[in-house]
């Protein structure tokens, strides 16, 4: 507001915990973030026409308290909070990292908001809102939106809007791309499978036929570097990396019903034949021997959200694979020892 007089409340407030940082608690997070503020506008900056004022306002928040940045008017957040307008050099600033998030303002009344709205910290509901004078915070509590005006902090049960980001019908993580120079490999020692003993009690040496069977489960997980909002349906279209003969391969692209943090496991069933000759009067033990490896592959992928109107928006994200494997499957024969108070079969 150009050429008025007025007065508000310097606030010299500690930034905000770390554990507070940039937490939007609509389910995990995605690319909508509270950024502190470092002296200039982080790319992304999430802001609106001021129609009345005339101005680009900036969001903006000191503790749970949202409100507006201009760059005309110092490094500052204006925001309201005990019927006073307050500034504070220590702020975050609300950025839709490659805008990637769909926003909407939607009206509210009485402290009313709606589905999806944008909080402004985890320890409290407060909720990032408007009207036609600017930008302020909704207080479901006090039933209102409050405005930091010319020094005050005024108060409005309607004609305000609220926040919100737009909800995906579907997330789609394709065009998986492992970075296999710098994958991780750990071999543990080799471990039983199974094992069985073969039994010889004749005067001469029997050759049988050894036959081992083990089912194994190998697991599967793609971590990434910042948590991701879920949508009701996600798919990953990638390929599996998998090691063969000590080097890490990809099998052909397979899609999967993804569950951010939880692994996949599938049922390996490992199967081993061989012929074994058996001194007479003896018995030998047979055992299947395999190595389990784990692999942490780091990985790049698209992510794309895919609302109701068909719109969708991508974004590059990276992560890591960690992955379980049983592999080199082979035999172990101890040696044989003979039986003792056996009877002989001719």
């Amino acid at each position: 507001v150009k050429n008025f007089l007025f007065s508000f409340t310097v606030s010299f407030l500690k930034p905000d915990p770390a554990g507070d940082v940039a937490k939007i608690r609509f389910g995990s997070i995605g690319k909508l973030q509270w950024v502190t503020w470092n002296g200039s506008l982080p790319n992304g900056s999430v802001s609106i026409h001021n129609s009345y004022a005339k101005r680009i306002d900036y969001i903006c928040k000191v503790r749970c308290n949202s409100g507006f940045y201009n760059p005309s008017m110092g490094s500052y957040c204006h925001y309201p909070n005990k019927k006073k307008e307050h500034r504070s050099s220590s702020f975050q600033v609300l950025v839709n990292k490659d805008n990637f998030e769909i926003l909407e303002w939607k009206e509210g009344s009485y402290g009313s908001v709606p589905q999806n709205s944008i909080r402004t910290c985890s320890s409290g509901k407060m909720y990032v809102g408007k009207n036609k004078y600017g930008l302020g915070k909704v207080d479901p509590k006090d039933k209102c939106f409050y405005l930091p005006w010319k020094g005050k902090e005024h108060w409005y049960q309607k004609s305000y809007e609220v926040l919100t980001h737009m909800k995906a019908e579907e997330d789609l993580i394709s065009d998986v791309k492992y970075n296999i120079e710098k994958d991780k490999i750990f071999k543990e020692p080799p471990k039983t499978m199974q094992s069985t003993t073969v039994t010889n009690r004749a005067l001469r040496p029997v050759t049988k036929t050894v036959s081992l069977r083990k089912t194994t489960k190998d697991e599967r997980r793609w971590d990434f570097s910042f948590s991701i909002r879920v949508s009701a349906k996600m798919t990953i279209k990638a390929g599996i990396p998998y090691i063969t003969e000590g080097q890490v391969e990809v099998t052909a692209e397979t899609s999967l019903a993804f569950s951010y943090g939880k692994s996949w496991t599938e049922e390996i069933s490992h199967s081993i034949t061989l012929e074994l000759t058996i001194p007479p009067n003896h018995s030998c033990k047979v055992k299947m021997v395999g190595y389990q490896y784990r692999m942490d592959i780091p990985f790049t992928a698209r992510l794309s959200h895919i609302y109701e109107d068909g719109e969708t928006r991508s974004v590059i994200i990276s992560g890591t694979y960690h992955g379980v494997q049983v592999g080199d499957i082979g035999t172990e024969v101890e040696r044989c020892k003979p039986l003792s108070n056996s009877s002989v079969v001719e």
